[in-house]
Parts: structure tokens; C-alpha cells; sequence
């Protein structure tokens, strides 16, 4: 099959590439380039650049190549500006996607893979998240996401669409140093901007209900999840048309924030002790996954640890 892989010059989505052409696939990148990176790219994948909001730019490209499958992973996804930028958030992540749909339904396109978030949760008070869990986003990012996972959901049940939505959990690592993640805005290369520039890290409160009053969250090797994507793409190549599937993406297994943060001290050499700051609003207490359905659905499962996570990230990480 041809994949349009959207967002597919980002961190996430250049993984997702490299990944699909492992496994045999055929890949077309559409990106703005707003976060995206040229550079990520295999030499031999042809890029597009432009914002899912051009339904005529959309319709032109499946037009005029044979794309049988998408990957959705173009949006805004920053919770902090959210708050501050709904409308921006809500015309980027639920519009885009409705335009894109549009465009993918008109194309006969077969398959739609869209990347969710577990930020459609909210605030869980369960120890493991499954995806029968209810959903009550703290956001407008978790609220764009779970309203584009019951647009693609309807578009499939209407138009025979075979659609599946992963919900990513706490996402880190790099498959290889040109792969990267050169944001700030995820705790892995949040805690290595600080200890790069010879400050401490922060954690956002420490009298949480967890067993050292940290954040538990599940964390997943980039690299995992690119993987994910291409059993789930694979999936969906065989599937009856309608089929439908939600999954957590993750490993089931918590990690405190200040585990974390050992974890980079150890694995860096750069054990800074952490400095402890107010709680930041919206942030849960502990948000892991249950991991049984994507294994049952896929066959899939993560392999790498936080460690390799850690160590994998500090080798790719930018250098001034």
C-alpha cells in the first residue's frame, strides 16, 4: 500500500516513515512544516508541504498519486496554549481533520489511522487506564482529540472507511540521532534543556497520592510506537471495511516523574537533584495504560525500556 503519512517531517511522524518503509510500505509526507524538519526525511520520499485546511491542495495530492491508506498525525498538540488558543486549537485539530476526511472519502482512500492522546481521559482515577475507561479531557488539545476520534469514527461507520485511533501515552526517545526530538516541551528534553544550561530540574509538585508524591505517567519509545503504527496500518490493509479500532499505545508500566529524572541522572552522568516547584493545574496523578487490547488486536507489544528511552535521546539530542 501508499501511506500519506500527514505531520510526517515531525519527531513523531519521521519515525513513522522510517518505520513504514522497513516494513515494505510506500510513504508520501504532508506537512506544513510548521514544527516539521525536511531533514527526517528519506531522500527518496516525496514531500508536500501544506496545511490540511487546503482541501483543493489535499485533493490534488491523492489525486495525483495512489494512496490507498493515511496517517494522521499533523496537529497542534501543546496543552499549556490550548487553554490559551482554542479556537486556533479547534480550527487546526478538528476542522484539519474534517477537511482532510473529506478530501480522503472523496479519493476512495481505504484506511485512516488517526493519532490520538490519552489526554482524552483526563483525570482517571483508576490505576489502569483501558480504553472502555470514560472520557472527560481537562483540555481543548484532549477535547480536539476526542472529537476528532468520534469524527473519524462516524466517517467510518458512513463511507465504509476502515479507521483505527491510538492513544499515545508520554512519548520519548529517538530511533536514530537525525530522528530527534527537538521540542521542549515533553519531560525527557525538558530535563536535559536544564541540565545542558547547569540548572536543576523541576518537578511540578511532590504531594500527589503516588508513592514518592510525583506524577506517574507511562512512558513509550518513539521507536514503539512508530512500530504500532505500522501493525496497526497493516491491520487495517485487510480489514473489512467499517472495522473500527481505539487502542492505547503504551507500555502499562508507571514511572514517577522523580524516577524519571533518576533515571536521566544515572543514564546521562548528569545527577543534578531536582528542585521542587507548585503543582501545575490540570496534571493527574497517575495516567498509565492497560496495554491488552492493542496486543490482542495487533500482536504488538513495546520492547524498549525507559532506559533505552533515556539513553537514545541524550545520544540524538541537539548540540549547540
Amino acid at each position: 500500500m501508499t501511506w500519506l503519512i500527514t505531520g510526517g517531517a515531525g519527531y513523531i511522524g519521521a519515525h513513522v516513515v522510517h518505520a513504514l518503509r522497513a516494513a515494505g510500505e510506500r510513504a508520501l509526507v504532508y506537512d506544513d512544516l510548521s514544527t516539521g524538519v525536511p531533514g527526517r526525511l528519506p531522500s527518496d520520499v516525496e514531500l508536500v508541504v501544506g496545511s490540511t485546511l487546503d482541501g483543493a491542495l489535499l485533493e490534488r495530492t491523492l489525486a495525483g498519486r495512489p494512496v490507498t491508506g493515511v496517517v494522521h498525525l499533523a496537529a497542534k498538540k501543546q496543552v499549556a496554549e490550548s487553554v490559551e488558543r482554542p479556537l486556533h486549537y479547534y480550527r487546526e485539530n478538528v476542522e484539519g481533520l474534517r477537511v482532510l476526511l473529506d478530501a480522503v472519502t472523496r479519493a476512495g482512500v481505504r484506511a485512516f489511522v488517526f493519532s490520538s492522546s490519552a489526554a482524552v481521559y483526563g483525570m482517571p482515577d483508576v490505576d489502569l487506564v483501558t480504553e472502555d475507561t470514560p472520557c472527560v479531557p481537562m483540555s481543548p488539545y484532549g477535547e480536539t482529540k476526542l472529537a476528532g476520534e468520534w469524527l473519524v469514527r462516524a466517517t467510518g461507520r458512513a463511507t465504509g472507511l476502515a479507521t483505527a485511533s491510538l492513544r499515545y501515552f508520554n512519548v520519548a526517545g529517538a530511533g536514530a540521532p537525525a530522528l530527534a526530538d527537538t521540542g521542549v516541551s515533553n519531560l525527557v528534553p525538558m530535563v536535559f534543556e536544564r541540565l545542558a544550561s547547569g540548572d536543576a530540574p523541576r518537578i511540578f509538585g511532590d504531594d500527589y497520592p503516588t508513592p514518592d508524591g510525583t506524577c506517574v505517567r507511562d512512558y513509550i519509545h518513539v521507536a514503539d510506537l512508530a512500530e504500532a503504527h505500522v501493525a496497526t496500518a497493516q491491520r487495517l490493509a485487510g480489514a473489512a471495511p467499517g472495522t473500527d479500532l481505539t487502542l492505547n499505545i503504551g507500555r502499562g508500566v508507571g514511572v514517577s516523574v522523580r524516577e524519571m529524572i533518576d533515571v536521566i541522572g544515572r543514564e546521562t552522568g548528569l545527577d543534578v537533584p531536582a528542585v521542587v516547584q507548585g503543582r501545575r493545574a490540570g496534571d493527574p496523578a497517575r495516567v498509565v495504560a492497560a496495554a491488552g487490547r492493542v496486543g490482542a488486536e495487533l500482536g504488538w507489544s513495546a520492547k524498549r525500556d525507559v532506559a533505552d528511552m533515556v539513553t537514545s535521546a541524550w545520544a540524538a539530542r541537539p548540540r549547540s
